[in-house]
């Protein structure tokens, strides 16, 4: 019983998503693996999808990591650079735009230390960096496993 506590509190549990900002990769109501053990053997990397504790409100989202700390995201007429270099989504449907929020035409952010900018891939449908900032790293609890 303890082992089993240990395990599904500690290394792997459930998540379930809720809504569609990570669509089409992940689907609303669907359950999915979070290995929240992982981070234990090396830190969160770039396109990652996480689940983390939302900086605003506490509650619990899947994202996926877009840049890591002490790096910048510029948001320009649909694109998304990294560090000044156009960030290759493969994991997009092709020619998916990223907008700033509110449409906004460009906008800037510098990840802060130990801070990660996060997205959802449902780019137009989506409460994530663009709205609430970097996310802290202790806030990310583990990846998610599709």
């Amino acid at each position: 019983m303890l082992s089993y506590f240990l395990v599904t509190h500690f290394i792997f549990q459930y998540v379930r998503v809720n809504g569609s900002s990570m669509s089409p990769t992940l689907f609303d109501n669907e359950s999915y693996f979070l290995n929240r053990g992982v981070y234990w053997r090396h830190e969160p990397r770039r396109a990652d999808i996480v689940a983390a504790r939302d900086p605003e409100d506490g509650c619990l989202v899947v994202k996926r990591i877009i840049a890591m700390p002490g790096e910048s995201v510029y948001l320009d007429r649909g694109n998304v650079y990294v560090n000044g270099q156009l960030l290759n989504e493969t994991y997009l449907p092709r020619y998916t735009l990223t907008f700033a929020c509110e449409k906004n035409e460009s906008e800037f952010f510098i990840v802060g230390n130990d801070k990660f900018f996060v997205m959802g891939d449902n780019r137009n449908n989506s409460c994530d960096s663009r709205i609430y900032g970097p996310v802290p790293r202790q806030n990310i609890l583990g990846e998610v496993i599709k």
